[in-house]
Order: structure tokens, then C-alpha cells, then sequence
């Protein structure tokens, strides 16, 4: 079924700015997504429905998450976790003492409060809201990374960023693109949820390798104006990542012909590589 999804402007500074309304796998009840901001530039996404059941993804920290319920009047009833990251995580446990909530969770010891272990290509399905999620394992920024896709919805963690992906601290260059090459081939018009405010260096980043974009010039174009506005640049379609992130676009002539100036000359993964590398000691 071909989803339709509308945007809803608030008048309110970084972070609770931008919401978007998505029908559910079954067409009948919509589902809202909202970024919580949290720390210095997390965001813990909240999904609900219209009778105020609610899921959080990657909650670092609790308090911003129990803000979030209390003013929307909603009951939590599961948390999704990416990965083990510190920023992603240590609000469990404190959540869990007022919310007995389920907590899915890739196998990590390392994830300590978490109830249900899930991998690659299990189907998670809740009750309450109503949703279901496609867990796909992504390799690179650590080990047992996962996603969770569904309802035209991608909470990816930090596997990738509007116009980035995470560094990679546990894998391989070769699994970290790989990675990304399974995200990419998700529909077009996925809604892509990233739990980092990168935005706005990753562009400065992806127009030093790819200056020649046109689609890029216009995506920074609306990047400043949202961060001028302090609004969230998230969440974002997977097709304008398609179009503007160079680690998409490792294929691509403008990404070929910047790794051609740096020395990498070798094949796809090297490419990759040479971007990441670069990305990792940028300063701009």
C-alpha cells in the first residue's frame, strides 16, 4: 500500500519542531513521529498513535522522553535500541523504573536492559502502536548495529546521517558499505530517522567532494534555513540521501572523480574507505 505522509510545522525551537503523520500498515490509524532532542545533538525518536500508546528509539537519557509523554498524555509501551553506544542507551534503565515496558535490543551483552534480543531479518510486531519493523543487521559503526524498517519508517541509528554515516569503530569499511548498500535499496520515500544532528558539517563535507550536485546545492540551501529557524533537519526521504550523501554515492561520477584526485583508485570499497577517511580528520 502507497503511504501518504504529511508534515506538521510547530513553532518551537530545537528541538520538538517537526512532526510527521504516517498511516500504518493497516491504512486506519495514523502513527506520529516526533524527535526528541536530547544531549548535545541526539535525538531520541518517539512514534504514537491517536490513542496515546507510544514507542522511543534509543533513549540516552530519560528525562526528555518522560517530558515528551507527559505533554503529549501518551503511555509508553516499548523501546527500540540500535546498537550499545552510551548516547543511545543509558536511559533505560531509568525509564524502566517507572514504565514496564518491553526493551528490544540487538545480541549485545554490552545492551544490559533489554528484555528481547532481535537480529537480521526478524519481524517485530506491536500491539501497541500498532507497527511492525523489519530488523535488518548493519555492520561498521559496531558489530551488531541493526535498523528497524517499517511503515515507511527507518530508525537507523548511527549507521547513517542526512549526508554521512557513523565512523566505523567495530567493523570493516567492506561491512559498513555493505550496509549502506541495503539501506539504500529501501523505497525512496522511506522517512529517514537519524539519531544525530550532523547535518549541517556533513554538507559542508559532501560539497567538498561533490560541489557539481545541483540536488546537493538545494538540500544545504534548506539545511541552513531550517538550522537558521532552529528546526530539526530530520526526519528526511531516503531519495534526497540518495541524491546528496557521497557514502551513497560511491558509484557516482562526481564521488569517482573527487576519490581519483585523493589516490583511491580501487575499487568501491576502497572508495568508501577514502571517503570515510577523510570525513573522519574533516574540520569545516
Amino acid at each position: 500500500m502507497k503511504r501518504s505522509v504529511s508534515f506538521r510545522s510547530y513553532p518551537i525551537k530545537v528541538g520538538a519542531s517537526i512532526g510527521a503523520s504516517v498511516a500504518n500498515r493497516s491504512g486506519e490509524i495514523p502513527v506520529h513521529l516526533v524527535p526528541v532532542p536530547a544531549l548535545a545533538d541526539n535525538y531520541i525518536w518517539l512514534l504514537h498513535d491517536d490513542k496515546g500508546n507510544a514507542l522511543v528509539v534509543d533513549p540516552g537519557v530519560a528525562k526528555p522522553v518522560e517530558t515528551a509523554l507527559s505533554e503529549r498524555k501518551l503511555t509508553l509501551r516499548a523501546i527500540l535500541v540500535t546498537h550499545h553506544h552510551y548516547d543511545h542507551v543509558d536511559g533505560i534503565e531509568e525509564l524502566l523504573k517507572h514504565h514496564d515496558v518491553p526493551v528490544y535490543s540487538p545480541h549485545d551483552p554490552r545492551i544490559a536492559s533489554t528484555s528481547h534480543r532481535v537480529g537480521d531479518k526478524d519481524i517485530l510486531e506491536l500491539p501497541e502502536p500498532s507497527v511492525r519493523f523489519c530488523v535488518t543487521a548493519v555492520p561498521g559503526h559496531t558489530t551488531t548495529h541493526v535498523v528497524y524498517h517499517g511503515e515507511g519508517i527507518l530508525f537507523c541509528g548511527d549507521a547513517l546521517f542526512s549526508m554521512g554515516c557513523g565512523r566505523i569503530l567495530e567493523g570493516t569499511p567492506g561491512q559498513m558499505l555493505a550496509s549502506l548498500d541495503s539501506i539504500a535499496k529501501l523505497p525512496e520515500d522511506t522517512l529517514v530517522c537519524c539519531a544525530h544532528e550532523y547535518t549541517e558539517v556533513n554538507a559542508r563535507f559532501a560539497n567538498t567532494v561533490d560541489p557539481t550536485n545541483s540536488a546537493l546545492a538545494i538540500r544545504i540551501k534548506s539545511v541552513s534555513l531550517l538550522r537558521a529557524d532552529g528546526r530539526p533537519t530530520l526526519p528526511v526521504p531516503l531519495s534526497v540521501e540518495q541524491a546528496t550523501n557521497p557514502f551513497l554515492r560511491v558509484d557516482s561520477e562526481g564521488v569517482i572523480a573527487w576519490c581519483e584526485r585523493h589516490g583511491a583508485n580501487g575499487d568501491r570499497i576502497a572508495r568508501f574507505a577514502a571517503l570515510r577517511a577523510s570525513k573522519d580528520t574533516f574540520s569545516g
